[in-house]
């Protein structure tokens, strides 16, 4: 995933460590890498103990940090932002992979924005029906890293049906406007980064314009949310005001992740079919599928639509 492709985090400077195989980056204390956002999540803060530091570096886009947790494996750092780590990197892509794919009936060409992890890469080439895969990242060195410490993750990158494409996404959007039908995508997955700065316009409508117009008659739309109803539930329901402005079929559901902070993450899904029930997969995992797969199963996709009270009404109703 590439949450971090710009400057999206206000970084509260801590003391390096002492120790010289977790020294290294200016969020490490003592030991313990600790993400902080008095905008997106003020007030709270997620940690993880670092056995070492494995990279980091400055690329042209962005902040890189690998390091090895005392019990997430090894985790990816952009600009600050825990990307994903080896121990629970699966709820969130089987679940922004699978949501889409079993919804649609055949879901034969996919456009992947961001995820230069590969994660969902891995995901998407599971379903035999897929026969070319776009993946649209602006940073190389995500790529790069990711073989080299991620290796579970990105096994799927060099596959035959993968095109890789190394550039910014909203420009390959636009580009793609004037696209003949048969060129366009049964299902789009975007992973952008935090609405802050330069990355704020994957968050306007012009963006879920961009989406729809790349869409073809029967596509579906996953992107993830930035947010969950713990974190800025007045944000999610105005984010889903703008999505149902260009596709009235429009849901909201999440996924657990225990890296993300508050440990659940949001993800809207969109389809330009009208009728289509997002909600209830249209294809369900084979026994030989299902086995391959760790979190997504035809009960939690339904499942994951359901929210509390509350957060129904903030998000659903009141954004309708």
């Amino acid at each position: 995933m590439s949450k971090g492709n710009y400057q999206t985090l206000s970084y509260r400077l801590a003391i390096m460590s002492n120790s010289s195989n977790t020294a290294g980056h200016k969020l490490i204390n003592n030991g313990w890498f600790t993400e902080i956002s008095d905008r997106h999540f003020p007030g709270q803060g997620l940690s993880l103990k670092v056995e070492e530091v494995l990279h980091h570096s400055q690329s042209e886009f962005q902040d890189i940090l690998v390091f090895k947790s005392s019990s997430f494996g090894n985790v990816l750092v952009l600009d600050g932002i825990i990307q994903c780590s080896e121990r629970d990197e699966f709820a969130y892509q089987e679940m922004i992979s699978h949501i889409p794919l079993f919804a649609h009936r055949e879901p034969r060409r996919v456009l992947v924005i961001g995820g230069g992890d590969g994660g969902v890469i891995r995901e998407v080439v599971k379903h035999a029906c897929v026969e070319s895969v776009d993946l649209v990242e602006i940073d190389s060195t995500v790529i790069e890293l990711s073989r080299k410490y991620l290796p579970h993750m990105s096994c799927a990158v060099d596959n035959s049906k993968v095109k890789i494409h190394l550039r910014d996404g909203f420009q390959f959007l636009r580009e793609i406007g004037d696209a003949q039908a048969e060129e366009k995508y049964d299902v789009i997955i975007t992973d952008s980064s935090d609405p802050d700065g330069p990355a704020e316009a994957f968050f306007q409508k012009e963006y879920f314009q961009l989406l729809n117009n790349a869409l073809n008659e029967t596509g579906i739309l996953i992107a993830q949310a930035s947010e969950n109803v713990w974190l800025d539930i007045e944000y999610l329901s105005n984010l889903m005001k703008i999505a149902r402005s260009v596709f009235q079929n429009t849901e909201y559901c999440y996924t657990t992740v225990p890296t993300y902070t508050s440990g659940q993450l949001g993800l809207i899904v969109c389809a330009k079919s009208d009728t289509l029930d997002l909600k209830k997969p249209c294809r369900t995992p084979t026994a030989s599928e299902q086995i391959k797969l760790m979190y997504y199963n035809p009960e939690i996709h339904s499942a994951s639509f359901v929210l509390p009270t509350w957060a129904d009404k903030l998000i659903n109703q009141s954004s309708r």
